[in-house]
């Protein structure tokens, strides 16, 4: 039997899928699998890790417990795509087998430099000797571990490259989730961290060899946004710094940062040499199922996003849970930067996954009483002052007033409503999947993630005010893993 806080080998986990094909068939006969977004075989999900494209082939790998629902054990599951429509899914490529990493393979990235691929993730140990630690203030600890890879299947030894002494004091045990930035021939490390206050910050590390690290700087926002920064993603794009992280047990601000925890991304001003500061905060995803984000830039230069679609620590639930699995990533997101704002789109890719298309207004799309369970639909309206547009009976999406809402009340499995405002709604962007919705508003400025599980059919209404509104329909087909 797999034990928590115990090491796990490849040998183990070989055995134990031997031992469950059963199990996994009909994890995956569930009718409330996803069509094209990828998912545990079996078990848990979590934060998406070591994105990257290596020689043309994208390489995902992500938290993954296939032992257990609650994601008690962590390995790096791997998934490769040339395309993001056609998968291959290849088994963990990272277990928690060391003594440096005995209970967990924590959340990490990768860094290609020099025709390799530079792997660094955190190490979790949790210590046993005392009865009554702490583990935010003692009790555990964090390695920052660094392997090498030439084919993002294989990798040489692990590598401890930092430990508890080599951090800085004012923190934390909490300290963990390495991404890398190069800048002027210099390579960052930033990793998020809770300090002594309990207000969450970034920690940025320097190195000219990815073997031997210093601490740079740490950066805080000036007003405190949460206790711990997770998975933070310092990057550039088209002449912008930006950084996104998940600040947790952020206080609900009317609709704002209405989960248990959050996702940001912030505009920062300066270079990391001299020192950076925060311009502006802005949330990254306002539905109920997004958290852990990470970007990496692939070889035609394009900024691409994968995030958990999940959230530790909510009180909603995925039923789903009771038959074996839960959790799923979200669509891979093209960010772009324009006027002060960060936009999310799906990758132009998926548009190969479109069939059937039906181009409508508010009438037509009534009378058609449109009935597919996956689907895109894009509306496009000049101007917008008022809204329904109703997805099924238990789905509804309205505008009044500025104030844009998502109900999933009837269908979400304890999950409400969510809600932003806006100057004005000029078009939205629908993907449904059977059990997700990914609704993207105003060019993708703001984006909703959302599990849902349905007990009443699909039937897609609109109501609006505008009647020069124009709407398009996508069927959509499932993408393909071997």
């Amino acid at each position: 039997m797999i034990k928590k806080y115990h090491p796990v080998y490849q040998s183990e986990y070989e055995q134990w899928i031997s031992q469950h094909k059963k199990e996994i068939e009909e994890v995956n006969s569930d009718p409330r699998r996803l069509h094209y977004h990828l998912m545990p075989r079996i078990g848990w999900l979590n934060d998406p890790n070591g994105l990257c494209q290596y020689h043309g082939v994208y390489h995902i790998y992500y938290q993954y417990d296939p032992f257990d629902i609650n994601g008690e054990l962590k390995l790096w599951q791997h998934v490769t795509t040339k395309d993001f429509i056609h998968y291959e899914e290849h088994g963990p490529f990272l277990f928690p087998d060391s003594e440096i990493d005995t209970h967990g393979a924590y959340s990490g990235s990768a860094f290609v430099k020099d025709d390799q691929i530079h792997f660094f993730y955190t190490g979790n140990i949790k210590l046993f000797d005392k009865e009554d630690y702490d583990y935010i203030h003692c009790g555990r600890v964090a390695n920052t571990i660094h392997l090498v890879s030439k084919d993002g299947f294989h990798f040489d030894q692990k590598q401890l490259v930092m430990g508890m002494s080599d951090y800085p004091q004012g923190f934390t045990q909490h300290i963990r989730d390495p991404k890398l930035i190069e800048e002027n021939d210099m390579i960052y490390m930033v990793q998020g961290t809770r300090d002594l206050k309990d207000q969450g910050a970034l920690l940025i590390f320097a190195s000219k060899d990815l073997k031997h690290w210093q601490f740079h700087s740490c950066l805080h926002s000036e007003e405190p946004i949460g206790y711990m920064w997770e998975c933070p993603d310092l990057f550039d794009l088209q002449g912008q710094k930006l950084l996104i992280t998940c600040p947790q047990g952020v206080e609900t601000q009317g609709v704002d940062y209405a989960n248990v925890h959050s996702c940001t991304w912030m505009q920062i001003d300066g270079t990391i040499a001299d020192g950076l500061s925060i311009k502006k905060i802005h949330q990254l995803d306002r539905g109920f199922d997004f958290y852990a984000p990470q970007t990496f830039e692939d070889e035609q230069g394009r900024r691409i996003l994968i995030g958990w679609m999940g959230i530790p620590d909510a009180d909603y639930t995925n039923p789903t849970a009771k038959d074996g699995w839960q959790h799923a990533l979200t669509l891979p997101r093209l960010l772009t930067w324009k006027d002060g704002m960060l936009y999310q789109q799906p990758l132009p890719e998926l548009q190969q996954l479109r069939k059937e298309h039906d181009e409508c207004n508010e009438d037509t799309l009534n009378a058609m009483s449109y009935a597919e369970e996956c689907y895109e639909m894009a509306i496009h309206a000049d101007s917008c002052n008022q809204m329904k547009l109703q997805l099924s009976d238990e789905m509804i999406i309205t505008y009044q007033d500025h104030l844009f809402t998502l109900d999933i009340t009837a269908c979400g499995s304890g999950r409400t409503t969510r809600s932003v405002y806006l100057d004005t709604l000029k078009n939205i962007r629908v993907f449904s999947d059977t059990t997700s919705l990914e609704i993207f508003i105003n060019d993708g400025s703001e984006v909703f993630t959302t599990r849902i599980y349905p007990t009443q059919p699909r039937c897609v209404k609109l109501y609006t005010e505008n009647k020069n509104t124009v709407i398009h329909l996508y069927s959509l087909s499932a993408h393909q893993i071997n």
